[in-house]
């Protein structure tokens, strides 16, 4: 069902039966999935443009996903006691996919603080309870992703000759706070290389230990989190970044697709 992903390095779990209700009731709605994330890529100067968070590179799959029929929608769900009606709750879902046998949810989460993992299982858990949906999918950045990305920024920026601050500014990508580049600046003097010291700050600062990964996630469903509702876990691995060459903002824009 999901073998291209695999076999592209993606990370892959699944809980409480989800892949036999995946295959058997939403077989071309996760066929569609597989084929949004197997198409998806972001450039080094994009993720390093863009901060790391969620910027060009994340809307292209949001839309992408929504162009498949996963669109945001709004669960509200009224309790009535004896003909009085309670006070109503509300559970936003940002791509939900409907069809006959039910409905799949699905939340993205690149780059967030990783007690999002927590509102999102524990969401799905209570949707699940009210039948509203069959099964909650999420996809984070992956295992590989994670433990590579210092190292991947590293070369692409030796690669580019991307070897001080004015380079960067140069290429549209220097629009940063001035605690980010006294921390690049402060390893610069201690005889750390300059893409060594951006690779090691901008990793620490948008894809720390203490974010949303596979790990994280991982660890979640250990303990029991959005049980007993079935889930799909999809990471992204390292795969999905592409070197593409710089191009000064002058000559086209730097982050397009």
């Amino acid at each position: 069902m999901f073998s291209t992903l695999t076999d592209q390095g993606f990370d892959l779990a699944t809980t409480n039966h989800a892949a036999a209700i995946l295959r058997h009731d939403f077989a071309g709605e996760a066929a569609a999935l597989a084929a949004a994330l197997a198409d998806f890529r972001v450039s080094m100067a994009e993720l390093i443009g863009g901060g790391g968070g969620e910027s060009g590179q994340t809307q292209r799959l949001r839309h992408a996903l929504h162009d498949a029929g996963w669109r945001k929608h709004r669960f509200h769900v009224q309790t009535i006691v004896d003909g009085t009606e309670r006070e109503g709750i509300s559970h936003e879902v940002d791509h939900v996919r409907f069809a006959a046998p039910g409905a799949l949810a699905l939340e993205v989460e690149w780059n967030n603080k990783d007690p999002f993992f927590d509102r999102d299982l524990e969401n799905f858990q209570r949707l699940h309870a009210l039948s509203a949906i069959s099964v909650g999918i999420i996809v984070t950045r992956g295992a590989s992703f994670q433990d590579q990305v210092r190292d991947r920024i590293t070369d692409w920026l030796f690669q580019n000759a991307l070897s001080s601050e004015a380079d960067l500014d140069r290429l549209g990508i220097g629009d940063r706070t001035a605690r980010q580049k006294s921390r690049v600046a402060a390893q610069v003097a201690r005889g750390t290389p300059f893409h060594e010291a951006f690779a090691n700050a901008f990793t620490a600062d948008k894809f720390g230990p203490s974010t949303t990964h596979w790990a994280k996630l991982e660890d979640r469903i250990r303990r029991g989190v959005g049980n007993p509702c079935p889930l799909v876990l999809i990471g992204l691995p390292m795969g999905i970044l592409t070197d593409s060459t710089p191009v000064a903002p002058r000559d086209r824009g730097l982050f397009d697709a």
